[in-house]
């Protein structure tokens, strides 16, 4: 099966009342996980890259595993997409890469830190989604700072995220100014800020409506029922993850993430794509951990490269079922990209 577009798929799960979990993969193992859970659940997969996967594994290395993961699982739908491109040519480059769909984040600009004018996200979002459209590629846009509403702070990943503080109002998406933005711009999908961050460090306790706004996705549906919402920075960051690296050596204060029950809240409400990463890395790092305080004598990667993918691959089943992709990948039908070149052009 051919590489699929994001809106393709996120259509789908708009038709059909689901969500796809978006997965972080930096080398072959993470393609691996989640690959063997799309396949035991029959799911439609996203893979993203951000700028540092690109930058730590090359953009042929990462293309080539994707398309050898496609081949591996023809009847599974893959969309390649970019996590936050930083600037319009980086969003080409990712085109010309052979990416389905990119993230034009002008929420910051280029240097990734500095809070942009409204202005300035339109005018770059736009101009991404007329090139991309034209190549028949998708384009994910956002709206609102990614920050922590208990410390107005923003966390860096990749170096990405805005320095200093935000007001509350500041680091939620205003939805007004959301049906503004998408009707300017044509994203096929927005991602809001609701005081989700990147890392493992989201909340210092159980997150309730005051430090996660899941109110403010139910205000922007209302204005925008027919666009796909986008939640970053939304791993759940569990106990058993955390417990299983700190027992084996690491050192990781107690932390609180997006709990799975309030993405299944937000399904309904538009929210078609979910991004995690940090759950995948404890997965990994905490298994491979236990294998080298138990296997001391081992220095074949393999031995402790297998567990550490067979853990990750569960926390993709888990993300998968919770959210309702089970089941869905057969029911696609993948359309290549110039026949979305011309469903975009028919639509314009």
């Amino acid at each position: 099966m051919a590489l699929i577009t994001l809106r393709q798929l996120l259509d789908h799960a708009a038709d059909n009342n689901y969500a796809l979990p978006a997965f972080n993969v930096n080398n072959l193992e993470y393609i691996q996980a989640v690959m063997r859970a799309a396949d035991a659940t029959d799911s439609p997969v996203i893979l993203q890259a951000s700028r540092g996967a690109r930058a730590y594994a090359g953009d042929a290395f990462l293309r080539h595993l994707i398309l050898g993961a496609a081949e591996e699982y023809p009847h599974i739908p893959v969309c390649l997409h970019l996590d936050h491109g930083d600037q319009p040519s980086t969003c080409i480059s990712a085109i010309t890469n052979g990416f389905t769909s990119v993230m034009m984040d002008g929420s910051l600009e280029k240097d990734g830190k500095t809070v942009a004018s409204y202005e300035y996200n339109v005018a770059v979002t736009a101009e991404v989604v007329k090139i991309a459209h034209a190549a028949g590629v998708s384009v994910e846009g956002e709206l609102g700072c990614l920050g922590n509403l208990e410390t107005g702070a923003g966390d860096k990943e990749d170096g990405h995220g805005f320095e200093g503080k935000l007001s509350r109002e500041e680091l939620l998406t205003d939805p007004e100014q959301a049906f503004d933005f998408v009707s300017k711009t044509g994203v096929d999908a927005l991602a809001v800020a609701i005081g989700t961050s990147h890392g493992a460090y989201k909340f210092t306790r159980e997150p309730d409506g005051e430090i996660l706004s899941i109110d403010t996705i139910a205000k922007i549906n209302r204005r925008l029922p027919n666009t796909h919402l986008v939640m970053h920075g939304s791993s759940s960051v569990p106990a058993d993850l955390q417990e299983l690296f700190n027992a084996y050596g690491g050192k990781m204060k107690k932390t609180w993430g997006v709990p799975v029950a309030e993405i299944q809240k937000a399904i309904p409400l538009g929210v078609r794509k979910v991004n995690i990463d940090t759950d995948l890395r404890l997965a990994f790092t905490g298994e491979i951990r236990k294998h080298h305080l138990e296997h001391p004598d081992n220095f074949d990667p393999r031995n402790y490269l297998k567990p550490a993918i067979a853990r990750m691959t569960e926390v993709c089943k888990e993300r998968f079922e919770a959210f309702r992709a089970a089941g869905q990948a057969s029911k696609i039908r993948v359309l290549r990209l110039p026949e979305m070149a011309k469903h975009y052009a028919k639509a314009a």
